[in-house]
């Protein structure tokens, strides 16, 4: 018969406790902003007098419905998942999200006030990838007013870059127009590791310009730098040079600074500042010091 003791019956059941403790939900770690175009869906305005009206910018399908017929807690117009009468549903890119990354998506949503009772109303958020499985959620249960859910999230890894989510209303309403709503669309992202495509490109010797004389010839320095003592002088010397031609170049600009300063001039700058101070006082002497932020009597030649 097999035989346990309780030091270590209790030593498994703390080190297992542990792991459910230590283990962190996908996305818990997301916290650099990532773009969701017009999230709010404050653009365009609904026109005054109107419940509904045109889609919102950057998204693709929903209807735009005003902010009193949303009428969310912050005032925020919002958009119902598909547009009246059509099968397109809500859907937008986020356009700075890499392949890769991890996602936290976040948002509120309503019922809508076109529903006065029944059940809870229901919807999928949706993101390629074969690990992203569909979110499934439901509304708060409608009342015929705006009943706002606030701070639903949907975490998912980025399976291209600039992926679409896609808000999805599966059943058939009584009215085309009558679907749920959602605004306050935000996100927070976990870039993946190592650099963008396209970071190799910084390096003019990457890819195919690595076979290039020019790009040989900073490999083989660069190989011979590095066969070079630290404390030998003359051997980098040998191979990067000894810095005259660099030294030459600085000695002669500023030869030629020198010789600009020495030309002969009519007037000094300081005499010639002098002359334009009593105009510029004249044509401010009259405006209060708001408008000025340094007036010229402070300048250094006034």
């Amino acid at each position: 018969m097999l035989r346990t003791s309780p030091a270590r019956v209790l030593a498994i059941t703390l080190s297992s406790a542990c792991a459910f403790a230590l283990a962190a939900p996908a996305g818990a770690e997301d916290t650099a902003p990532a773009t969701v175009v017009n999230g709010t869906f404050a653009s365009p305005a609904v026109p005054s007098g109107q419940e509904f009206g045109g889609s919102p910018e950057g998204w693709q399908g929903g209807t735009l419905a005003s902010a009193t017929r949303a009428d969310h807690p912050r005032g925020l117009q919002g958009s119902i998942l598909a547009g009246t009468g059509s099968a397109t549903p809500l859907s937008t890119r986020l356009s700075d999200v890499r392949a890769g990354a991890t996602v936290t998506l976040s948002w509120d949503d309503n019922p809508d006030a076109c529903v006065s009772s029944g059940d809870r109303r229901p919807y999928a958020v949706e993101v390629a990838g074969a690990d992203n499985a569909p979110g499934s959620y439901q509304t708060n249960v409608p009342t015929g007013k705006a009943n706002w859910y606030l701070g639903r999230t949907y975490s998912f890894t980025a399976a291209e870059d600039a992926p679409r989510v896609t808000f999805r209303f599966g059943t058939v309403p009584v009215s085309p127009g009558c679907r749920p709503m959602v605004t306050n669309v935000a996100a927070k992202q976990t870039a993946p590791s190592g650099p963008p495509p396209g970071a190799a490109a910084a390096d003019p010797c990457a890819g195919d310009s690595a076979g290039t004389p020019q790009c040989a010839d900073i490999g083989k320095a660069g190989g011979e730098i590095a066969n070079c003592p630290a404390t030998s002088r003359d051997c980098l010397s040998s191979v990067a040079g000894d810095g005259k031609q660099t030294n030459d170049g600085i000695g002669q600009q500023t030869g030629a600074v020198k010789d600009f300063g020495d030309i002969p001039r009519d007037e000094s700058p300081d005499a010639a500042a002098q002359n334009l101070c009593p105009l510029s006082n004249a044509l401010t002497d009259g405006l209060p010091p708001e408008y000025m932020v340094i007036p010229p009597k402070q300048w250094g030649q006034c």
